[in-house]
């Protein structure tokens, strides 16, 4: 079993790439859908439990998973620790997958998975943003640049409370891509070849 996990820049287009790659190789793909498993399990509605996990309002206690739980606030902690659980059990089922955002390259880190990190720079983001919005007259280009800089900060936070280290960090992923002036269905290709080989060549050194 491969596993490919992506952390990404808000609006770089990860999850994109994610998906593309998924459809090409032929693997399971897993982004919204850890969401709305937690959900369901849990007699709750996705856009809520979304809403809670993305608030982060838990990280400014100062425990993080290598430590403990104690303090944290109930329905924050059982969200995350059954969000945790999924993941798990997702990896558990041994199948090739791919999997999205919710740290899931640091809850997998047992099962040694190809880490991405995907960026781009603050124009291709804000780009993105804009052709992706349902109402792209709603938001003023301030107002989504202070979004991408506010879910990126959370992201960060979150990280380095969770897992010890620097969100983005080249040390903690196999490959950063940077999507800035790229065609997302040629770079997908790329990655997904780059990353064929990959296990390829993880399978015969090993």
């Amino acid at each position: 079993m491969d596993i490919i996990t992506i952390s990404r820049e808000f609006g770089s287009g990860g999850r994109e790439l994610g998906k593309r790659m998924a459809d090409m190789l032929g693997w399971d793909y897993y982004d919204r859908e850890i969401i709305e498993t937690v959900a369901a399990e849990e007699g709750m509605d996705a856009d809520y439990v979304q809403a809670v996990l993305e608030r982060h309002e838990w990280w400014t206690v100062p425990l993080s998973f290598r430590q403990s739980f104690t303090v944290y606030s109930a329905s924050n902690t059982e969200l995350l620790l059954k969000e945790k659980e999924v993941i798990e059990r997702i990896a558990a089922a041994g199948r090739n997958c791919i999997l999205v955002g919710r740290n899931a390259d640091f809850f997998l880190r047992s099962y040694d998975p190809f880490r991405i990190f995907v960026c781009a720079d603050l124009e291709s983001k804000l780009r993105r943003c804009r052709e992706r919005a349902s109402d792209p007259a709603s938001l003023s280009d301030k107002e989504i640049l202070r979004q991408i800089k506010r879910i990126d900060r959370n992201r960060a936070a979150v990280r380095e409370l969770m897992a010890g280290d620097r969100w983005g960090s080249r040390d903690a992923y196999h490959l950063i891509v940077n999507t800035t002036d790229w065609e997302m269905k040629p770079l997908s290709a790329a990655v997904a070849e780059f990353a064929r080989q990959y296990f390829e060549r993880k399978k015969q050194t090993s």
